[in-house]
Order: C-alpha cells, then sequence, then structure tokens
C-alpha cells in the first residue's frame, strides 16, 4: 500500500483538512472540517421522527405516506451508522 495514501489514527484526530471543500485554502479561507456530532443528532432526530411518523401512518391507514417515511427513516439509520462509523475512527467533529 502507498505511503502516502495510508491513514492513520493520528491523521484523523488532527482532520483531514480540504477532504470536502475544493475550494478552501482560496483567499485565505481555512480549511474545512465537517461537523460529525451535529449530523449525528441531526441524523437520529430524523429516523426517529420518520420511524414514529411512518409507524403513525400506517395505523391511519395512509400506507404510501408510511412507505415514504420509512424509506427517510432508513436513509437516516445509515447515514447515523456512517457518521458513528467515522467518529469510532477518530475524526474530529
Amino acid at each position: 500500500m502507498n505511503a502516502e495514501r495510508e491513514r492513520r489514527r493520528e491523521g484523523y484526530r488532527q482532520g483531514l483538512p480540504d477532504h470536502h471543500d475544493p475550494t478552501a485554502g482560496i483567499g485565505g479561507a481555512p480549511p474545512a472540517h465537517s461537523a460529525l456530532t451535529l449530523r449525528a443528532v441531526l441524523a437520529g432526530f430524523g429516523f426517529v421522527v420518520a420511524a414514529v411518523g411512518a409507524v403513525l401512518a400506517a395505523t391511519a391507514g395512509i400506507t404510501w405516506f408510511a412507505v415514504v417515511l420509512a424509506v427517510i427513516a432508513v436513509v437516516a439509520l445509515v447515514d447515523l451508522i456512517w457518521i458513528l462509523y467515522r467518529k469510532r475512527r477518530g475524526e474530529p467533529g
């Protein structure tokens, strides 16, 4: 494996500048870092709201809306799992 491409936990603790921001560094702008904790809270909130809404919609007999909310809940859960994986890996945020 190429040594330049190999990433260590120490590198994630320091952050990965310019990883998500193609314009970082232009005009003296500081490098961007992802706000993982905020993303985790929002994904968790979205999952709970969508899951409860799906159950309520299914109970009320609005099947199409229950399916839409269930899909949104699954997407939010997958996003939450990915965010927690990145936090466990050592990325700041």
